[in-house]
């Protein structure tokens, strides 16, 4: 049994089927919380929760104005919660995500999972701000998705691309 249970809340239609999203979400979780060295609290009788929502550029671009400042879409937002029973919850826009991954040559399903892999590295308290955190980040979500068989979704060749959320 895994140590984190993941409540999915579906707000479009768009997103691919969850009969083939969770065992990917579980895979993806697992690995990133793995590669961070995260462990369930001392004293937790159940495992702890990740909200995971999945909706459309329109409702992540008032939460991105809302809560950064920023009124535009983007891909993945996380919200941390104290330790507790929930993890946080992180929320992906499809547009957004099937945009990036046809613009940078990648399956829809890898990008996500490493959309999802970089959300849980936030909520864990990871953050790309500075230089050095960054590089950390990014060594953390490649070898989280090495784990799954996903390349380094940094480099396609001799072409580099953004870090999400950016």
């Amino acid at each position: 049994m895994s140590a984190v249970a993941i409540d999915v809340i579906r707000e479009t239609e768009a997103w691919p089927p969850q009969s083939e999203l969770a065992p990917l979400m579980d895979k993806a979780v697992d690995a990133a919380l793995s590669v961070a060295g995260w462990t369930l609290p001392e004293g937790a009788l159940e495992p702890v929760e990740l909200s995971i929502v999945l909706t459309d550029d329109e409702t992540i671009a008032c939460l991105n104005r809302d809560w950064r400042g920023k009124d535009k879409p983007t891909n993945v937002l996380s919200y941390p919660q104290p330790p507790g029973p929930l993890l946080g919850d992180i929320v992906f826009a499809f547009e957004t995500i099937e945009r990036e991954a046809e613009e940078q040559k990648k399956a829809f399903l890898d990008h996500f999972a490493h959309l999802l892999v970089h959300g849980c590295l936030h909520l864990l308290g990871h953050d790309h701000q500075i230089d050095t955190e960054a590089e950390e980040m990014e060594t953390l979500e490649k070898e989280a998705l090495a784990r799954l068989g996903i390349a380094d979704p940094y480099r396609q060749g001799d072409v580099a691309f953004p870090a999400p959320g950016s």
